[in-house]
């Protein structure tokens, strides 16, 4: 089957993915690395514990929605999981996002016709699916005050990804796992992870099918039923059934997502793998490609403004009951937080 989006650049990071989830020449190769990784890593967290650089706090409680592995791990729906849960119950909640990828490096406030380079996929994401106030920031600080002069009203900030972010101080801590858990447990650049584990943290949640280690809760996640058009319209999926499809992915792990319309039973005569985050900039439909176009939304936000045909397949996202109580528990315990 084809893949448009094959290229070194995405093999290279796939050797490097696969290296990470053994101990094998590869990682050994880049174990000293990982040793000038960590000692780095630990200065800079003494650094912030003696004082000489600055945690700072806002008036508002902080959840931050993080990892500590590279290469993607969900965060994002979580995220967006997190910001519904909380409207459901009343709570003014706004997002602040570094904008991974964007071309500007300033603090702005996400809109309904940002650019999506201009405020980073993610971010520009998460405001069109929830509706809620997010800024973008090189430091989460900036973006979190920011939103709290622009929103006065907000009861909780959720932060997308930050758990090293340690300028800005939180009150909860959620670590997100997909199903390659720690992998070879070796830190960056001879494994994936970013920081020690075991690591202290609130919450952990599993966002993959298959936890790869015992504790923390689950969540369940499957594409949506109905694909989205850019105008509005709701496609049905079962409506692409028995024609050839091109599936687009510009994502951490684009392969996920193709084997889940596969499972939806859709026919993928294409598939075009991209480097996540990727922009489109140049980016041309495959010459001859007349079938439909599906893609993810994350892909769609940047996608629509050059192939406005193509459909956008939601991700249907959803962590357990328990997660959310849990979560409801630890911020109800904060001193001055009230729910509606």
């Amino acid at each position: 089957m084809p893949n448009g989006g094959s290229d070194n650049g995405n093999k290279g990071s796939s050797r490097l993915q696969d290296a990470w989830l053994r101990h094998g020449p590869l990682a050994c190769l880049l174990w000293p690395l990982s040793l000038v990784y960590a000692a780095l890593f630990a200065v800079r967290g003494w650094l912030y514990r003696v004082g000489w650089l600055r945690t700072e706090r806002v008036r508002v409680p902080v959840i931050v929605v993080g990892n500590v592995i590279a290469g993607g791990a969900g965060k994002t729906p979580v995220v967006m999981a997190v910001v519904r849960h909380l409207q459901s119950r009343g709570v003014q909640v706004g997002v602040v996002s570094r904008g991974y990828g964007r071309r500007t490096d300033d603090c702005r406030e996400v809109l309904g016709d940002s650019d999506p380079q201009d405020v980073g996929d993610e971010p520009a994401l998460i405001h069109h699916a929830t509706k809620a106030p997010v800024f973008v920031a090189r430091r989460r600080i900036d973006a979190a005050r920011a939103l709290l002069e622009r929103h006065p009203a907000t009861q909780v900030i959720v932060s997308d990804d930050g758990l090293q972010h340690l300028a800005l101080a939180r009150d909860i801590e959620i670590c997100v796992f997909d199903d390659r858990g720690i992998g070879n447990g070796w830190r960056l650049p001879a494994g994936p992870l970013r920081e020690a584990w075991p690591r202290r943290c609130d919450l952990v949640l599993h966002s993959g099918a298959r936890p790869a280690f015992a504790g923390g809760h689950t969540a369940t996640r499957k594409l949506a039923h109905d694909a989205l058009a850019s105008d509005g319209r709701r496609v049905p999926l079962t409506s692409l059934a028995g024609q050839p499809v091109t599936a687009l992915a510009a994502i951490a792990r684009p392969e996920a997502f193709f084997e889940m319309l596969r499972a939806h039973g859709l026919t993928l005569a294409e598939t075009i793998a991209l480097p996540d985050h990727f922009d489109f900039e140049g980016w041309q439909r495959p010459a001859g490609a007349a079938q439909p176009l599906v893609c993810t939304e994350k892909d769609a936000v940047k996608l629509w403004r050059r192939v406005p045909d193509a459909l956008s397949v939601p991700l249907e996202f959803v962590p357990s009951a328990e997660f959310f109580a849990a979560l409801d528990a630890k911020l109800s315990s904060l001193d001055g937080y009230q729910a509606a």
